[in-house]
């Protein structure tokens, strides 16, 4: 599955999720997803990623907030039309979940501004009826 947004954020990012069957272990309820994310800067100006908030939440209703710095060590500074993309992973409980968060960036000016990661989901399904 594939989501991206640009709500009134020049900073537009996309995200692909993935279900990692191998690392899983359903009868313990472990459920291993990847996510690939690529940030695309249409500002006019270069952008720094400098942190990040996510929450996650799965099919029983549990909450998860992560907030750190950058994303997967690094402060990625992002020029004009360019992109970045890195790939993380989450660890549910449950087959089926969601995400969704915010970048917070830094223009070449100094002004720090949200660049928003609409809701996507994880699931371990191969199809959906």
């Amino acid at each position: 599955m594939t989501i991206s947004s640009n709500i009134g954020s020049p900073i537009k990012v996309s995200v692909e999720t993935f279900y990692v069957e191998a690392q899983s272990q359903p009868e313990k309820d472990k459920y291993v997803f990847a996510y690939t994310v690529t940030i695309k800067n249409h500002s006019l100006c270069s952008a720094k990623l400098e942190s990040r908030y996510w929450l996650i939440t799965d099919a029983n209703g549990k909450e998860s907030e992560i907030e750190g710095e950058g994303v997967i060590g690094e402060k990625p500074s992002i020029a004009p039309g360019e992109s970045y993309k890195y790939t993380s992973g989450a660890v549910l409980d449950t087959p089926l979940g969601t995400m969704q968060g915010h970048y917070i960036m830094r223009n070449e000016f100094g002004t720090e501004f949200e660049a928003p990661i609409p809701v996507f989901s994880l699931t371990s399904l191969t199809t959906l009826h």
